[in-house]
C-alpha cells in the first residue's frame, strides 16, 4: 500500500526537514504551506532533482473550509493519508498579564483546533477503508514539560495539544494512532540574535545544538512503528530537564548583558 503523509507548514525550517526525510524514506509527501509558496516550490525542485517528487497544497489552517478542501483534494488525488504531521504553528510573544483575546484565539486556531480538525478528517478518510496503520503526529515543544510564563498563549495552545495526544488516541482508536514529538530549540526564534541563539541552543544537558534531522527521523520512526500510540517522544538533548524561570532567549539576553 502507498504510504503517504501530509506535513503542515512543510515549506521551511523543521517542516522542510520533515518533508525531506519522509520523501527519502519512500513516502509520498504532501507539503502544506500557507504563504511560503516560493520556499515550497524550491523544496519541491530540490527533491525532484533527487527523483523524489512531492505534492504541494495551500491552505489557511485558521479556516475550516480551507482545511476541508485540502483534505478532500488529497483524498481525491491519491486516496486516504497514511500519516498526518501537524507541524505548522503560530508563535507570538505575550504574557499572562497582557495577552489579547484575538492573539490567543489565533494561536489556538492554528496550534490546537487545526490539528484536531485535520485528525478528524483523517479518521473520516479511513472510516470505510480496510484497517490499516494510520497515524497522527503532533509536533509539540519542550516548553510543555519545562514551564515558564513567557509566550503565554503559544504555551497554552501547546499544553492543550500535548494533553490531546492521549485523548485523541482514545477517541480515534482502533483505526488511527496519535503520538507527539516534542523538540527543543532548533532555529532562530522571533527577534533572537545569532549570538543569543548560539548560546541558547546549547542550554540543555548535552550542551550542543539539537539537530532538526533527529526530530524528522523520530517522526518517520513513529509513523513507521505500529505499536507506538498515545505517547510523546522528547527530542531536545534534555532541554526540558534544565528549568528556567524565563524563556531561554530572554534568559540568555540577561546573561549577555551581564557579561563584559
Amino acid at each position: 500500500m502507498l504510504k503517504q503523509v501530509l506535513v503542515t507548514g512543510g515549506a521551511q525550517r523543521l517542516g522542510a526537514e520533515l518533508v525531506r526525510h519522509f520523501a527519502r524514506n519512500q513516502w509520498n509527501v504532501w507539503c502544506h504551506y500557507q504563504h511560503s509558496r516560493a520556499a515550497a516550490e524550491q523544496l519541491s525542485a530540490e527533491l525532484n532533482s533527487e527523483g523524489l517528487p512531492i505534492q504541494l497544497v495551500q491552505a489557511d489552517l485558521a479556516s475550516t473550509e480551507d482545511m476541508q478542501s485540502m483534505m478532500n483534494h488529497i483524498a481525491e488525488r491519491s486516496g486516504p493519508l497514511t500519516a498526518l504531521v501537524n507541524n505548522a504553528s503560530t508563535f507570538e510573544p505575550d504574557q499572562g498579564s497582557d495577552f489579547s483575546a484575538s492573539t490567543t484565539r489565533r494561536q489556538l486556531d492554528v496550534n490546537l483546533i487545526a490539528p484536531m480538525f485535520l485528525g478528524q478528517a483523517l479518521a473520516q478518510q479511513h472510516q470505510d477503508q480496510p484497517p490499516t496503520d494510520a497515524c497522527i503526529i503532533h509536533i509539540l515543544d519542550q516548553k510543555v514539560f519545562n514551564l515558564n510564563p513567557d509566550y503565554f498563549s503559544y504555551t497554552l495552545s501547546k499544553l492543550a495539544l500535548e494533553r490531546a495526544v492521549a485523548l485523541q488516541a482514545q477517541a480515534l482508536a482502533p483505526r488511527i494512532r496519535v503520538c507527539g514529538v516534542a523538540p527543543g530549540l532548533m532555529f532562530l526564534s522571533g527577534p533572537q540574535s545569532p549570538d543569543n541563539f548560539d548560546i541558547a541552543s546549547r542550554v540543555n544537558l548535552l550542551r550542543r545544538r539539537i539537530d532538526p534531522a533527529d526530530v524528522a527521523k523520530t517522526c518517520v520512526f513513529v509513523a513507521s512503528t505500529p505499536s507506538i500510540n498515545g505517547a510523546t517522544i522528547q527530542v531536545d538533548n534534555g532541554q526540558h530537564l534544565v528549568p528556567l524561570d524565563q524563556d531561554v532567549m530572554f534568559k540568555v539576553d540577561q546573561w549577555l548583558k551581564a557579561t563584559p
